[in-house]
């Protein structure tokens, strides 16, 4: 191995030779640059909405409470297909059974007084005009609990597209301005990079009517924002 040792410092050094000028001249380019953050946004009203929504029911033993969620949660579940609600756009996202306690004897341990089962679901609602009512349907037959309610997009590239746009001229807009400060002449772009943040709009609130009130839950989409910030590196000429 020794006798290699010769041939192999001399590649290595030959290559270092090679390399030295490349590096030497990467290096004076990025000496040669203004780094620039820019930012842009987009806002839209949002065109579906993400509801999750699910049933709570009790039993004696956990198979009379989750027999009896069972019957509840098919109902809401045909509730929202009756309204147009896809079956792509019905998801479970948790389902639990577990004990209730009696915890009013004093100085003695809890006792099961029976059994709970809770069954949840996230809904793609796609009709906004009809959230309300979609959810007082679901209310009406057996829903009784309802965790959230958020808003989104079926396709949020044109937004991001947007923002992503509004970031770069403004980056562009700051990197000309410190260059004209400075007395030089912006170059190419070197590099890029971005990231996204998005701001909803207030967060929506729902009334869980009870199948006999009249009229549906208000449901207010409001505006979302979406953010892009990019960073640029641009040559100095």
């Amino acid at each position: 191995m020794r006798a290699f040792a010769p041939v192999s410092a001399f590649f290595a050094a030959a290559l270092m030779g090679a390399l030295t000028p490349a590096s030497a001249q990467g290096a004076q380019d990025m000496n040669r640059t203004i780094i620039v953050t820019g930012t842009g946004e987009a806002s839209a009203a949002p065109d579906m909405a993400i509801l999750n929504l699910g049933v709570e029911a009790d039993g004696a033993t956990a198979a009379e409470a989750l027999k009896n969620n069972s019957a509840q949660m098919e109902a809401t579940i045909k509730s929202l297909r009756d309204a147009g609600v896809q079956k792509k756009d019905i998801q479970t996202s948790g389902l639990n059974i577990g004990p209730r306690y009696d915890y009013s004897r004093d100085k003695s341990p809890p006792r099961i007084t029976g059994y709970q089962a809770t069954n949840m679901i996230s809904v793609n609602l796609r009709d906004l005009d009809k959230a309300g009512a979609i959810i007082d349907k679901a209310v009406g037959v057996g829903a009784n609990r309802l965790n959230s309610l958020s808003f989104d997009f079926a396709d949020p590239k044109p937004m991001k597209d947007a923002a992503r746009k509004a970031a770069v001229a403004d980056a562009r807009a700051r990197a000309e301005l410190y260059a004209d400060a400075a007395g030089v002449k912006l170059g190419r772009v070197l590099q890029i990079s971005d990231e996204f943040t998005t701001h909803p709009g207030p967060l929506p609130t729902v009334r869980l009517a009870m199948a006999e009130a009249a009229g549906a839950a208000p449901v207010e989409r409001g505006q979302s924002t979406l953010s892009a910030s990019v960073t640029i590196i641009f040559a100095i000429e």
